[in-house]
Formats: C-alpha cells, structure tokens, sequence
C-alpha cells in the first residue's frame, strides 16, 4: 500500500497581521522594558552625584584660594634677621713703628632691616673683638635698646681703646709679627636681644649674635673684600 507524503498546509499572513507574526530568535536577550520609577531612580542617582562633584569642587577651590592667601600673607610677613656687614675698620699703629702708646681699633659696621612691614625691637648690644678668633681683646658696649623701622640701617660706629682694648706688649709683638706677614686677623661679635613687631602685635625675645671675620692689612686699614666677605653671619640662641 503506498503511503501519501504528509503535506503542510500553507499560512498567510494579511499586512494587518504581519506583526504578530513569530520572530526568530538568534539567542539574544530580550529587550527589557523598565518602569518609571526606575527612571526617576537613575534621575536621581545622577542628579546626587551631580551636586556632589558640585559642592567638591567648591570645596578645593575655596581651600586652594585660602591656602594662596595665606602663603602670600606667609611671604609678605615672614620676618628676616637683621643683616650685618663690617664697613670699617682698623688699628691705626700697626702703621707705625712705636705705636703700641696709642694703639686703638675704630669700627663702622652696619644693621639693615631689610623687612617690608616688620619692625625690629633691639636690646643694648655688647661688642667683643678677638685676635685670632678666639683671644678675647676688647668689649664695649653700643647703643641704648631702640627701634628700627622696615627697610631702614642703623651705622655702628666706636673705638676700642684703653681699658676696653686689652693689648699689651706681647700681644702687640704678635700683632707686628702678623703685619710682616700681610694680614692680622680679628672676629667681632656682636650680641643682643631683639623682638619683631607688625602692626601693634610684637613677638618674644630672640637672642642673636652677628659674627664678623675681619682682616687687616699691614696699613692697618681693612681689606675689602666682596660684598658676601664682607657679610656678617647672624644666629639665633
């Protein structure tokens, strides 16, 4: 008996049906569809993080403007030590052959307050020459304790002679020794108490001391160096 082959019967679909015709699937997921409050949700989420970079940003910017202010008032105000240079000085009898009856030192040294808006307050300053750095030789004391304004030099100026110069005949015999040489060397210290003040506020006592290194040629007379020679280092105590 021969059997009939199966036949399937065609399906048409009218162009107003054509969307509910089945769609092949290639395996892809199917698109999902979300609700409105999932919308606002992410509405939300961005308008958070929005506000929240916004009140940052502010933040930095307003942290960086202070920390410039204060830095620029931090260089305006930082206050510098006083600077020291030796102008002057010589001992004039190591010109001269028998001078030890009259031997003396003059000086001239200057302080510069280089500070734009900063005073300096000064104590009594004391004076020490040594001979050879460390030989104690001769005190005295300079000035009352005064005040100096911003960008303003104060002139230092004195003898060392007599009671307040100790030089006796072996310490003069080095002295000439020294002078065949070239150079006699000498260090001046000067010592005191200062106190910086800006507007009506005034900082505590620091105490200071400016070193001066000094050489004398066989004039007596100072020999200039360069501006950084002639330098005197100042340091707090």
């Amino acid at each position: 008996m021969n059997s009939t082959p199966h036949q399937q019967i065609p399906i048409h679909y009218t162009p107003d049906n054509r969307h509910n015709q089945p769609r092949p699937n290639n395996g892809g997921q199917l698109k999902r569809h979300h609700t409105a409050r999932y919308y606002v949700h992410r509405v939300k989420e961005s308008l958070t993080t929005r506000v929240s970079k916004l009140i940052c940003a502010v933040f930095l910017s307003l942290l960086f403007i202070v920390g410039l202010i204060t830095f620029i008032l931090w260089l305006s105000l930082r206050p510098h030590r006083p600077r020291f240079h030796i102008r002057e000085f010589s001992v004039p009898a190591l010109a001269q052959e028998n001078g030890f009856a009259a031997v003396s030192a003059t000086f001239n040294v200057t302080v510069r307050n280089a500070n734009l808006n900063i005073g300096i307050y000064y104590d009594t300053m004391h004076l020490t020459l040594y001979y050879q750095n460390n030989l104690n030789i001769g005190e005295l004391p300079l000035l009352n304790p005064f005040y100096q304004s911003p960008k303003n030099t104060t002139a230092l100026i004195g003898t060392l002679s007599g009671s307040t110069f100790q030089v006796d005949e072996a310490r003069w015999a080095q002295f000439r020794a020294d002078r065949m040489r070239g150079v006699v060397v000498f260090r001046m210290d000067i010592a005191t108490s200062i106190r910086f003040k800006v507007a009506t506020w005034e900082s505590k006592n620091h105490k200071m001391h400016a070193t001066c290194q000094i050489k004398v040629g066989p004039d007596g007379l100072l020999i200039i160096g360069t501006e950084k020679e002639m330098k005197c280092p100042v340091y707090f105590t």
